[in-house]
């Protein structure tokens, strides 16, 4: 009896305390799921986040990503494209309405590292105006003396004669320090002129139209090396301008010195442009003679090329609005597909178009209100900040966390820089891959065993795969037996310039190279 009794003392005990167990349990089960409820209402991408911790395995992301990318025989096909339109820019027949207008730059020796002498060069491209005397030491060995000269404001949109006259002072003062004034040598001097000129000698060249804030009168369909020799006259200086040079052609010559194998130009910066050495049977639209060296360096200007609708195979809707967005719509089509310019503009776009699908900075969709931010406006993703983003390895993305907070984006996730980056590097893969085309239909064109590429530019000497991707695409398109190479040039506008002056006029060098051996004489009988 009292073991029953204590039986029922013990349910009576258990009872109770099981029921506010279970209610308990019941009571923290109700407040798990509405706390999950909630967590799932407020912070959705947190599930989506997890179906693209690698962004090329999500379809929706590698969709976008797709339409950047460019196959072998699309490339194949770009580059039949890219050699008709060469020909119709070097055909007299067509070279009118050609895009690609192939201009012939009248410079046709090549400088081969034995060159000697002093030369001048002035380099003005911008606010900021170079001068340089380059002393020629032989077996490619080069001394270089510079001075940065700052074109005023008034200047740039005063009257032509007074750009060319405050040129001609720098150019005055410049000499003066260096004691190079009134000797009986007259130095050969380059000029760069980095805007939009027809050529029609080696030195002479009219402005076509002014940019870069320049808007000087008197100026525009001149020979602007005639003002430029006018002004140096009337200051009395000993200097003659003997070529006007861009800088493509520079870069070629500057890396020519040191390298003679050297047959290309090519610059990928702001913008892009190529330049070679063409023979001049191909040269329809050549007007000068046919001595000896029977070839010519060609000024492409293929940052055209596809203003006439040929590349709308492989152009996505992200280069239409580049291109409608632009100061320029519909021309300088291939230069918007690859230059620094653009590059940054094309990401932003499509990191715009990806946060509009809700595949991107989820978790910051409250911030999204204020179009002040660097993301919503136009250049505000710095080409810069492609190569930066390039940059980072691992799973931290130092790099490209600081890039997104400076476009607005605070506290990335680890799948925001990811995908970041992922567009980052199509978007250039896809740029070194149509510069690397273009280049193997030049050197295939050449023809020779062995081509050296001149490169100079922010985007190639800054972004840290571009010249390894191009590489890895014109191994595959140029042909088996040739051999190429890609040099960083050496200021090509500087002392590019320095060396086609040297080569205008051989009897020049010729001269130097005598008065060094009879100097060198002379100190052998003292």
């Amino acid at each position: 009896m009292s073991l029953n009794i204590t039986h029922i003392l013990q349910d009576e005990l258990i009872t109770p305390m099981v029921k506010k167990t279970a209610y308990g349990l019941a009571t923290t089960c109700i407040l798990g799921a509405a706390v999950y409820a909630g967590y799932r209402v407020a912070a959705p991408e947190k599930h989506h986040i997890r179906q693209h911790r690698h962004p090329e395995l999500n379809d929706q992301i590698e969709k976008v990503i797709d339409s950047l990318k460019i196959t072998d025989e699309q490339l194949i096909n770009i580059m039949h494209i890219l050699e008709e339109e060469m020909s119709a820019g070097l055909s007299p027949l067509t070279h009118k309405q050609a895009t690609v207008k192939m201009f012939p730059t009248y410079v046709r020796n090549i400088p081969n590292g034995t060159e000697v002498g002093q030369v001048l060069a002035l380099d003005l491209g911008g606010t900021n105006f170079r001068v340089l005397l380059i002393d020629l030491r032989g077996n490619a060995r080069v001394e270089l003396t510079s001075k940065i000269f700052v074109i005023p404001q008034s200047i740039m949109i005063g009257d032509g004669k007074h750009l060319f006259h405050h040129l001609a002072e720098c150019l005055y003062d410049f000499m003066q320090k260096e004691n190079l004034l009134n000797t009986t040598y007259c130095f050969p001097l380059g000029f760069t002129f980095s805007f939009p000129c027809k050529q029609e000698g080696l030195a002479s060249a009219r402005l076509t139209a002014w940019t870069k804030g320049f808007s000087c009168s008197g100026v525009v369909n001149e020979d602007v090396v005639k003002l430029l020799q006018q002004a140096i006259d009337e200051k009395g200086i000993n200097a003659k301008c003997v070529a006007l040079v861009n800088d493509t052609v520079g870069t070629l010559m500057a890396c020519a010195y040191k390298d003679p194998t050297t047959a290309i130009g090519l610059i990928l910066g702001t913008g892009t442009n190529a330049c070679y050495i063409e023979n001049l049977d191909k040269v329809g639209t050549w007007d000068g003679d046919y001595d000896e060296p029977k070839q010519v360096i060609i000024n492409m200007e293929w940052g055209a090329f596809g203003d006439n609708n040929r590349l709308n195979l492989i152009r996505t809707k992200y280069d239409e609005e580049v291109d409608l967005s632009s100061i320029n719509p519909g021309k300088q089509i291939f230069e918007k597909m690859i230059s620094g310019m653009y590059m940054g503009e094309i990401v932003r776009l499509i990191i715009l178009d990806l946060l509009q699908h809700e595949l991107l900075f989820l978790g910051h969709r409250d911030t999204y209100g204020d179009y002040k931010t660097p993301l919503y406006n136009r250049g505000g993703f710095y080409t810069k900040f492609v190569s930066t983003v390039e940059t980072d390895e691992g799973i931290k993305f130092s790099n490209t966390r600081r890039v997104l907070e400076d476009i607005g984006i605070h506290n990335p996730t680890y799948d925001d820089c990811a995908i970041v980056q992922h567009i980052c590097r199509q978007v250039s893969k896809r740029a070194a891959r149509l510069a690397g085309a273009g280049l193997a239909v030049l050197i295939n064109r050449i023809g020779k065993s062995e081509v050296t590429v001149g490169v100079d530019g922010s985007l190639y000497r800054y972004h840290p795969r571009f010249k390894r991707n191009m590489e890895r695409c014109m191994e595959t398109l140029v042909h088996k037996d040739i051999k190429f190479k890609l040099s960083l040039s050496d200021d090509g506008s500087g002392k590019g310039a320095a060396m086609v002056a040297c080569v205008a006029d051989r009897s020049f060098m010729m001269t130097s190279v005598l008065r060094d051996e009879e100097t060198a004489d002379y100190e052998k009988v003292i």
